[in-house]
């Protein structure tokens, strides 16, 4: 993943799937590979996130230095969105 905040984006958008659908594997293992290039490629750790009526907000380390970021809900939530709109296109296949 080439920037940071592209990394955090999509961590955002898949860890918002994988708390609505724990049982999805494919999103689960998304999250594991940007849990992973966010620790391994950015140095990133402590990720703490809180929301309200329009933004996500993350607090965060970045090589030992706290940082925040946010991003609008509607752009989060398009990938949950569309799950929950079409279903049957998003089928979750047990290992």
């Amino acid at each position: 993943m080439k920037s940071l905040q592209d990394s955090l984006y999509n961590w955002l958008t898949i860890k918002v799937v994988c708390d609505e659908r724990p049982d999805d594997t494919a999103a689960v293992e998304t999250k594991e590979l940007f849990d992973d290039i966010l620790q391994n490629e950015h140095g990133v750790s402590d990720i703490i996130v809180t929301t309200d009526a329009v933004m996500y907000y993350l607090e965060y380390k970045h090589q030992n230095e706290v940082k925040k970021a946010r991003y609008p809900r509607e752009l989060i939530e398009i990938m949950l969105n569309q799950i929950n709109q079409e279903p049957e296109k998003y089928l979750n296949y047990p290992e």
